[in-house]
C-alpha cells in the first residue's frame, strides 16, 4: 500500500495564514499517515466490505490530537439540511477545516463530490481533508483507482473559471 497526496488552492489565496496553519496540519496528517505503523493497521482493515468507520478510529486519536472535533454539530444550522455533520471539523483562524473520510462509495456514490459540497456549503469551512483509498477492490475483484479519480474530479473546481467558495482541497490517499 502506498500513500499519495495533492492539494488545490485558488490563486490568489484568499486567506493566506489560514491557508499555511492547514497547511502545516496537513504535512502533519500526512507524515502520520505514512508511518508504518498506520500504513499496517489501514492495510490490515482496507478489505472488502470494510467502512470508512473503520478507518476513522485508525487515525480518530491522532486528528483529535491535532485539534479536530469528531462529528461537530451545528455548522450547517442556516440550512435545511441542518443535521449535516462532518467527520472531522477544526477550526483555523477566520474559517475551518472539514475532514472526511472516505473509504467504498468514495466514486461509485459520489462520496467526494458531496464532501466538497460540504466544504461549499459550511460557513464555518473553507478548506477540505479528504482521505479516500488509493485503490479499492471491488466485489468481482477489480481495482478502483479512487485516488486517481476524486483527484481529476476535484482539481476542476480549483480551475479560475469554475472556481467555488473552498479555498484549498487536501487529497490524501492510503
Amino acid at each position: 500500500m502506498s500513500n499519495a497526496y495533492q492539494v488545490f488552492y485558488k490563486e490568489p489565496i484568499n486567506l493566506e495564514n489560514e491557508f499555511t496553519e492547514a497547511l502545516s496540519l496537513a504535512t502533519h496528517l500526512m507524515d502520520y499517515l505514512s508511518s508504518e505503523t498506520v500504513r499496517e493497521e489501514i492495510s490490515r482493515c482496507h478489505q472488502l466490505n470494510a467502512t470508512s468507520q473503520q478507518i476513522q478510529s485508525i487515525i480518530h486519536e491522532e486528528v483529535q490530537r491535532l485539534g479536530f472535533q469528531s462529528e461537530k454539530r451545528g455548522l450547517f444550522q442556516d440550512y435545511q439540511v441542518a443535521a449535516l455533520r462532518p467527520d472531522f471539523y477544526r477550526p483555523v483562524g477566520k474559517s475551518g477545516i472539514i475532514l472526511e473520510v472516505e473509504r467504498g462509495k468514495t466514486i461509485t456514490n459520489n462520496m467526494d463530490l458531496l464532501d466538497i459540497w460540504k466544504c461549499h456549503v459550511c460557513a464555518h469551512a473553507d478548506f477540505l481533508f479528504l482521505i479516500v483509498p488509493v485503490e479499492r477492490r471491488s466485489a468481482n475483484g477489480t481495482f478502483i483507482k479512487a485516488f486517481d479519480s476524486v483527484v481529476r474530479r476535484l482539481s476542476t473546481f480549483f480551475e479560475p473559471r469554475n472556481y467555488i467558495n473552498v479555498e484549498a482541497a487536501f487529497v490524501f490517499g492510503y
